[in-house]
């Protein structure tokens, strides 16, 4: 299996990193101790290793192109399908601590954002556990399906999204409804609107991403209407 690596790597991981990157802030009374310090450096060591690959692999992309496989091979969905090849739901719920204030494991799993977090987590971890090539090494060899996909299909999702409506005679804009995180490492949530409904809710490091992910779910569920 492509995860085979990194699964081994994470499996390595000492115990009180493995614990940090399974910690939901909502676990412990230090945020510190959460594992989002370790999802901010996972998220540069993901994309690091993934561009590095890209530059390898495709010599005869120019920059544009190599930028639009990337954001593809490394965004929240592919981070979550990599996740639970992983095993993250079962891990944070292994790790899901007793005690009436911690947000249970299953509840945090039926939203968008901690599996691809902790899956980045992880990865910091990998990185500061075992080095940066090792790590990168592992994480290429993961996300190897979401790259080869990417490159063969790639997808503007807001293009095809309007492209859609257009035969119905519809437009859709894209409203920002949340954002988090410091300045450094922003997080966006925007949904995407069609006739005063939201048809589907992306989240990503940029507005622009943000706006991809909500139009590929409002795809999925309109080509399914």
């Amino acid at each position: 299996m492509s995860v085979a690596a990194l699964a081994a790597l994470v499996g390595d991981l000492p115990g009180g990193l493995r614990r940090q990157a399974l910690t939901h802030s909502s676990w412990t009374e230090d945020r510190l101790e959460s594992f989002e310090r370790l999802a901010y450096l996972g998220d540069s060591v993901l994309a690091l290793a993934v561009a590095s690959d890209l530059y390898r692999r495709f010599p005869e992309v120019d920059a544009g192109g190599l930028t639009k496989i990337h954001n593809q091979a490394v965004s929240g969905a592919s981070c979550t399908e990599v996740g639970r090849l992983l095993g993250v739901p079962e891990m944070l719920q292994a790790a899901e601590p007793d005690g009436e204030l911690a947000i249970p494991a299953g509840i945090l799993l039926s939203g968008a954002r901690p599996l691809p977090e902790v899956t980045e987590a992880l990865i910091g971890a990998c990185h500061l556990a075992f080095g940066f090539e090792p790590a990168a090494a592992a994480v290429s060899a993961a996300f190897e399906p979401q790259i080869e996909w990417a490159a063969e299909h790639p997808i503007d999702f807001k293009s095809a999204l309007q492209e859609l409506l257009a035969r119905h005679k519809a437009r859709v804009s894209y409203d920002v409804i949340a954002e988090s995180g410091p300045a450094h490492r922003r997080t966006f949530e925007v949904a995407a609107v069609v006739d005063s409904e939201r048809v589907g809710k992306g989240i990503g490091r940029s507005k622009k991403a943000a706006e991809q992910a909500a139009a590929e779910q409002a795809l999925k569920r309109l080509g399914d209407s």
